[in-house]
């Protein structure tokens, strides 16, 4: 292991893992019976929390809901999480790496798993494209009165 300074920035992934998933399909089998024009629905949320000095969890929460005409075809949530060391950062820095920074490496992880439940539920696949968690933390930063940092969960 290397050495170094009190004030270097460490990150490091511990561990990503799946914390809670659902789905429904709460209209099947005659949702299967219509023609397939689906209204997709994503909502993404975060949440973290310190587990120990310097040892944080963050937890993404990614729900997509499709909905052909006014019956929901399929309602999918997975809470994608993962445990990250960090130091040598605090305030708006420590805010984004996990607001921002970490919610991007989880996201393949849910984004697969929700691509996985769709295609056993046999509907077609889907697609969800990638997301920008820069430009949403940037957003939430501006919301809250310019530059203000988010509260973390602890």
């Amino acid at each position: 292991m290397s050495e170094h300074t009190p004030n270097e920035m460490q990150f490091q992934i511990q561990r990503v893992y799946t914390k809670d998933v659902s789905y429904e399909a709460p209209n099947a089998p005659q949702v299967f019976q219509k023609e397939w024009e689906p209204e997709v629905k994503l909502d993404l949320d975060t949440a973290s929390s310190q587990l120990a000095d310097e040892v944080y969890e963050v937890v993404l929460r990614v729900t997509v809901t499709a909905t052909v005409g006014e019956d929901t075809a399929f309602l999918c949530e997975v809470q994608q999480a993962g445990i990250f060391t960090i130091s040598g950062i605090e305030g708006t820095q420590m805010a984004h790496c996990l607001g921002a920074y970490c919610p991007n490496i989880l996201f393949p992880y849910a984004r697969e798993c929700i691509t996985s439940l769709v295609s056993r539920g046999t509907f077609p696949q889907l697609n969800l494209a990638p997301v920008n968690f820069d430009a949403l933390f940037m957003n939430y930063l501006q919301q809250q009165g310019e530059g203000e940092a988010p509260r973390q969960d602890a």
